[in-house]
């Protein structure tokens, strides 16, 4: 096995890579700023790589720290949540990452069911865009989205999502929006990592490519949702994300629910051996029960 470098100084480089600060990192471990400018670079020097980039605006990550980062961060979280459920005798913990926008918009709301319904499981949710990584025990569970090409894990689609133009009632009313020929006059606004784009929607619905300037562009559907709700544009988005827009009447589909172009896009991800753990195995039924709902 290849040499580990002294956790000392992989929490330093952490810390200063969270805080974007020696001075900040410093004052978190409870070390002077001298100290961790030295535990950083002697993992800099063990590892034959620069880490951060320093300059008199202060430090930054560097294309190689960036990279360090997203796996070493993950293991020391791994570390630290498995310390914390030993010290405190927690043996039912669950770990689950979960995309960010279904993690706030449809996961969240039904949490306390969950919740209900198993006591004794402690329940540890994150979200970020970036999968997991279970090589490195950073979740049982990647709730993911977009399309399923994970080999050597367990996929199970959660639900099918209808993809419609959604905007605000006053949006709709102001510009007397009625036909889908319209659209190429109005703001769109882009969600940039949703599995079907505006383009998909025109070569299904219109007989006319779709615009290629967008009013704003956004990477999380949860944002998307929040500026067709101020009257920034109309967004094309999934209903299922959309439940609480919706039945608030701050959102609408434009032109009905037959203009949706639908698609499995979210996805409960796993190793196989992790379904022997009981804590998962309910989850993932709760979890399904729930989707078969929505």
């Amino acid at each position: 096995m290849a040499a580990i470098p002294p956790v000392a100084n992989l929490l330093a480089f952490e810390a200063v890579a969270r805080r974007r600060s020696f001075a900040l990192a410093a004052a978190e471990l409870h070390l002077t700023a001298s100290a961790i400018s030295h535990q950083v670079a002697r993992l800099e020097s063990e590892l034959g790589v620069r880490l951060f980039e320093r300059s008199a605006h202060g430090v930054r990550l560097s294309a190689a720290g960036e990279q360090y980062l997203v796996r070493v961060g993950g293991a020391l979280s791994a570390i630290t949540s498995a310390t914390e459920d030993l010290r405190h005798g927690v043996s039912n913990s669950l770990y689950v990452h979960c995309a960010p926008s279904l993690a706030s918009l449809w996961l969240m709301p039904r949490l306390r069911a969950f919740a209900q319904a198993y006591p004794e499981i402690a329940l540890n949710l994150s979200a970020a865009h970036t999968h997991s990584d279970f090589a490195l025990g950073q979740a049982d569970i990647d709730i993911r989205y977009g399309v399923p090409q994970w080999p050597d894990l367990v996929v199970e689609p959660l639900f099918e999502e209808r993809i419609v133009p959604l905007a605000s009632p006053a949006f709709i009313r102001e510009h007397r929006l009625k036909r889908p020929e319209q659209l190429p006059e109005l703001p769109l606004i882009q969600s940039n990592v949703s599995v079907v784009q505006w383009s998909d929607w025109f070569a299904a619905f219109m007989d006319k490519r779709a615009p290629e300037r967008f009013a704003v562009r956004f990477d999380r559907a949860q944002m998307s949702l929040d500026a067709a709700t101020q009257g920034l544009g109309v967004a094309l988005e999934s209903t299922t994300m959309a439940t609480g827009h919706l039945a608030e009447r701050k959102l609408q589909p434009v032109f009905g629910l037959d203009k949706a172009v639908k698609v499995k896009a979210h996805f409960a991800v796993y190793p196989a051996r992790h379904s022997k753990r009981p804590p998962v195995e309910a989850f993932l039924d709760w979890l399904h029960r729930e989707a078969a709902r929505t």
